[in-house]
């Protein structure tokens, strides 16, 4: 296997190149960027596809006070010569990243905005003795680097900062701003959504309201909050979400970049896998690899030929998201979760345009953030299942891969769980400690029909279900969900009373049950008798054993008692 000097978790271009790591190149988009005329341009991508790394390299192209041409050696924009006098290393860069700004209060993310601005003013510390900037400007600029600053400095701090750098090197100033919206996200998150967004407008908002400081501001975030007066007033504006096809493959992995990785890496054959994981985003119509997942996938695989791949995208983005719209009083997406969860496509309304405080609020507004944000991706009309058609006003929509479907069938269960576990479960547990099997087959019944699938209804499913009715109840709970091994499914003990019970679980889908849940609750109570799960528990000292066969298919069941 060979070695490659992977890129893991760095986002700074500067060091990806002096650190000779493996870098797919995407310079390019230097000058598929700079093809048309903007004044500000909005980028909105998903979290981890790489929009750090790219704010990054374009810092280090255009900044003045840097000679970059080592670094950009052999890549694609250094063929271009007239391009590259033009643009590289020659004019100032004011290059800000937000990512970092959160709290679960409004102080504590506050306190952060104010050590990213004072970080900021130490990097252009020079201009503190610059000849050219204004006194005032320079006396804002020295509370921002304390902390010192009240928070008019601070919503000010970016237009005072863009004005000292032009007198200071008489030249307008590039803006880039990295992930403008996460403190917004996570003010939306913790209820302090309005304090915060009145920090952001102004911070950002008047950078750009006819500023002739300004050549141009490159933005990227996840949405494009639009009505919130942030981009009010920037002349010639431009958005581009994932339905564009204006720079679709410039965040995030095409397929064949992936494939020159792991021929690199000599893993060609992990392809498959890692096409069904990590792949299936839907850029302007040309399909996409998650690139923070590709680069930790691999390099699991350096290590340890046989990883198999895992959730890597669970803690980098907001995915309470699925939960809070599950938990919602007025939105049911129990059909349609099940719907995406066993790979079918559902099409919904789609706004771009939304904001965080509204984003939870309406089930348009759910499939819209679902999809801005990466959990959902689109379906484009040639690849929609078999008699659908296109519907006027509607995007088809499905989950783009493995990782994701893992994300939505995780939070279900954790849901399913909690719910389960806040019930009043008395009137449950008498029955199947009573043997009333009827009365169980119409508790559990009921139960199916209010909760989301997230296991195809295959046996894990219910497995999982009948486990958890009995979490957190006080009960000793042993789960054996793997066929084959010689124990009950289920085992529920009560020492104080000396009770138990056993519960095997049966899929009546299966080909051998003949879609009858009648056979397959018979053959479960077979197996108990037979494997002798009863006499063991016996062995033990539990005085009382039930046995139970509980099958199952779709959102039906049946639960029959050992005579």
């Amino acid at each position: 296997m060979a070695k490659v000097n992977l890129p893991y978790g760095i986002d700074n271009f500067a060091k990806v190149r002096e650190n000779n790591c493996y870098y797919i190149d995407k310079t390019g988009f230097i000058k598929e960027l700079l093809d048309r005329t903007f004044d500000v341009n909005l980028i909105t991508r998903p979290r981890r596809f790489g929009k750090t790394l790219m704010m990054s390299m374009l810092a280090e192209f255009f900044d003045i006070r840097k000679d970059t041409k080592k670094i950009f050696e052999g890549l694609e924009i250094t063929k271009d010569t007239i391009f590259c006098e033009k643009w590289m290393n020659q004019w100032p860069v004011l290059f800000l990243t937000l990512k970092d700004v959160d709290g679960r209060t409004f102080r504590n993310a506050y306190g952060l905005l104010e050590q990213t601005i004072s970080k900021l003013c130490i990097e252009h510390s020079y201009l503190e003795t610059s000849p050219r900037a204004d006194k005032t400007d320079k006396k804002v600029f020295l509370r921002l680097k304390n902390r010192e600053a009240d928070m008019t400095d601070v919503q000010c701090a970016l237009d005072t900062l863009l004005r000292m750098l032009r007198a200071h090197y008489g030249k307008e100033v590039i803006l880039l701003i990295d992930e403008y919206d996460v403190p917004l996200a996570k003010a939306s998150d913790n209820d302090y959504y309005g304090d915060m967004l009145e920090v952001i407008r102004s911070l950002l908002g008047m950078t750009w309201k006819s500023d002739p400081n300004l050549k141009f501001a490159v933005i990227t975030g996840c949405l494009w909050i639009a009505k919130e007066s942030i981009f009010t007033g920037a002349n010639n504006f431009i958005s581009n979400s994932v339905s564009n096809k204006k720079y679709r493959d410039c965040f995030g992995f095409s397929e064949a970049e992936v494939t020159a990785l792991l021929d690199a890496a000599e893993l060609r054959d992990a392809l498959p896998e890692m096409k069904k994981w990590y792949d299936g985003y839907n850029f302007g119509g040309k399909e996409i690899y998650c690139p923070w997942d590709v680069i930790n996938h691999v390099d699991a695989l350096l290590t340890d030929r046989t990883a198999k791949p895992e959730n890597y995208w669970i803690d980098t983005s907001h995915n309470n998201i699925i939960r809070r719209f599950i938990d919602h009083p007025q939105i049911n997406v129990n059909d349609k979760f099940e719907t995406l969860l066993a790979g079918g496509v559902i099409q919904e309304p789609v706004r771009e345009d939304l904001t965080y405080d509204i984003a939870h609020s309406t089930e348009d507004n759910l499939w819209s953030i679902l999809y801005l944000t990466g959990y959902l991706t689109q379906v484009p009309p040639e690849k929609l299942p078999e008699g659908m058609q296109p519907e006027d006003g509607k995007v088809a929509l499905r989950i783009p891969n493995e990782e994701v479907k893992s994300v939505f069938s995780g939070t279900i269960k954790k849901w399913f769980e909690e719910k389960i576990a806040a019930q009043d479960r008395t009137a449950l547990f008498e029955a199947w400690w009573g043997g009333d099997a009827k009365k169980l087959t119409q508790e559990i019944t009921d139960i199916l029909f209010d909760t989301i699938s997230y296991f195809d209804y295959k046996e894990d499913y219910y497995h999982a279900m009948v486990t958890g009715m009995f979490l957190g109840a006080g009960y000793a709970v042993k789960s054996n969900s793997e066929a084959g091994t010689g124990r009950a499914d289920v085992i529920i003990k009560e020492q104080r009373r000396r009770r138990a019970l056993v519960i095997e679980v049966k899929w009546s889908g299966k080909k051998e049950n003949g879609n009858n849940l009648e056979k397959a609750c018979a053959d479960a109570l077979e197996q108990i008798e037979k494997e002798q799960y009863k006499k063991n528990l016996e062995l033990e000292g539990y005085k009382t054993v039930l046995c139970y066969g509980a099958a199952f298919r779709g959102k039906t069941c049946l639960i029959k008692v050992a005579d």
